[in-house]
């Protein structure tokens, strides 16, 4: 099944707000029902491609046939860039300029090793494609001639070494099939984003994802052992050990890279028994720093658990830390903010670790909350995608953005960024309500993950850069990093640029120039065009 061309997901799982939630937003937010009628697949015209024979044909000859390579309307569609809000808002309004001149389908390494040559030999860039889920335009280059190269046809389980506990996993698996395929060896991932039903393996790797049970199972790239990367000047493979001190690890090279360097045919990951009980509860603290210390010491000192989260004031009385109750709100005994804590392995070990943590909780001013918060956040914990585009359609404009830090600089970071936030909507005429959850801990740090609903205003996309630029000068100016696990795509690049500093910038160039001498691979994404 193929994703919402023009909204997220599955369109059987879409839902419309209930009409409580519509009349919130527009008495607190003066939400108006956008004018322009909603245009259909049909409704939207695409130039013909500009691909002449001669490429075509040696494009069907590096994936073995005229089959798997698309040139019909819906499948560019579909591949014209990614689901942040500001491509959905472009590609509803029939903005399809970043368009690709094909789709093209290749069945393992050596077949996308063809379609590099292929695509040197005329011309054309080349953006790899898994699930379609960039949130940061990974999926616009900046170049008019280019393919997608979507790896949906590889998507096996190559290998599986119950002994090492690892198994070697195609770039096109989808997440939920991938867990299905290890979880008929008894094993797990462990890697659950948001974005999980829809995702796949090689786009963890090529973004730095990091799952919602990060706390037990570690970040997709804690994952990886190896890597087999396809370039346009030959392959590189990588993992011959779970750790080596032969030279740098050429692993964290690729890893992040976004499809600039070479598009990622095999990943080697550490794998996991599938746990015996999974049980989720829910904590309340009095204020967010308050939570986000008891966080801290968890992650600090232990145990920690497998989930860890703690949405701040505004997200938990909206009810926003339980998408799938949104306007539900909180009683009012419930003020404050929600924790959500998860514990995952042997009934003996979890229910272990679930004590020692609620005595670190109640120490730190924490209140049980009771299973019912846990799961009711475990069932809706991929639905909140699906909301922002209700919110969209009924003409509030709704966004997220992620960063981490130091936990001393936490503070500072949440509220720099909520402040650039709500200062520039205000100015601009449409007043946000912003709220923050901390979704992954660390020993040293945390993230934290903003929501921001408002008005749209006349042109969406011209009222969101300007807040969206506010938001990521605060974030280096408060010492966090420009992603925590979207990735830089275009929108985080030039503050990418400026985090990794001049000289950094230069290193990297000077790799992309060896792996990609003629810049074919996603131009503009992670890096400026020379």
């Amino acid at each position: 099944m193929d994703m919402l061309w023009n909204g997220w997901g599955d369109p059987a799982q879409a839902a419309p707000l209930p009409d409580s939630v519509t009349g919130l937003l527009r008495d607190l937010l003066g939400v108006k029902p956008r004018s322009t009628p909603a245009l259909g697949l049909e409704d939207i015209r695409l130039p013909a491609p500009t691909l002449g024979p001669a490429a075509l044909k040696a494009l069907a000859a590096a994936v073995g046939g005229e089959e798997h390579v698309r040139t019909d309307t819906e499948s560019r569609i579909r591949h014209t860039r990614g689901k942040s809000t500001p491509d959905l808002l472009r590609i509803r309004e029939g903005d399809v300029a970043d368009v690709p001149q094909a789709v093209v389908l290749p069945a393992g390494h050596d077949q996308v090793l063809a379609v590099l040559r292929a695509c040197a030999a005329h011309g054309l860039a080349v953006v790899p494609f898994g699930g379609g889920t960039s949130v940061v335009g990974g999926l616009a280059p900046q170049r008019s001639a280019f393919v997608a190269l979507d790896l949906r046809r590889m998507n096996g389980l190559l290998d599986l070494d119950p002994v090492s506990r690892t198994a070697v996993l195609q770039p096109g698996l989808r997440a939920p099939e991938a867990e299905a395929l290890l979880a008929g060896h008894g094993f797990t991932l462990g890697h659950f984003p948001q974005s999980f039903e829809w995702a796949t393996i090689g786009g963890f790797a090529a973004a730095r994802s990091s799952g919602q049970a990060s706390a037990g199972y570690g970040r997709f790239d804690e994952m990886v052992l190896g890597l087999t990367l396809a370039t346009p000047e030959g392959t590189i493979e990588t993992g011959r050990a779970p750790r080596s001190a032969a030279g740098p690890d050429l692993r964290q090279l690729i890893l992040g890279s976004e499809g600039a360097f070479g598009v990622i045919t095999s990943v080697t990951v550490r794998i996991r028994p599938l746990p015996e009980t999974r049980l989720y509860e829910g904590w309340r603290f009095g204020s967010f720093e308050e939570g986000a210390t008891a966080l801290r010491r968890l992650a600090q000192d232990g145990p920690r658990p497998t989930v860890l989260r703690l949405s701040d004031e505004t997200e938990t009385l909206i009810g926003l830390a339980q998408p799938d109750a949104i306007g539900a709100g909180s009683t009012p005994g419930d003020a404050g903010c929600l924790a959500i804590t998860g514990y995952e392995g042997t009934a003996e070990d979890t229910a272990h670790r679930r004590d020692q943590a609620a005595a670190v909780l109640t120490d730190c001013g924490g209140t049980p909350a009771g299973a019912e918060p846990g799961e009711r956040w475990a069932h809706g914990r991929y639905s909140a995608p699906y909301l922002r585009d209700a919110l969209l359609d009924v003409g509030a404009f709704a966004e997220t953005l992620e960063t981490a830090a130091f936990w001393s600089r936490v503070p500072g970071l949440y509220t720099a960024v909520r402040t650039a936030l709500t200062d520039t909507l205000t100015q601009a005429g449409t007043p946000p309500l912003v709220m923050c959850h901390i979704s992954h801990v660390y020993e040293n740090g945390a993230s934290l993950y903003f929501t921001v609903v408002s008005a749209q205003g006349e042109d969406p996309v011209a009222h969101w850069t300007p807040a969206k630029h506010a938001a990521n000068e605060a974030v280096l100016a408060a010492g966090g990093t420009i992603s925590h696990h979207h990735g830089v795509g275009t929108d985080h690049r030039d503050w990418y640029v400026r985090e990794a500093g001049p000289l950094g910038v230069s290193a990297l160039r000077a790799v992309k120039r060896r792996l990609d001498p003629e810049g074919l691979l996603n131009p503009g994404v992670l890096l400026p065009t020379d």
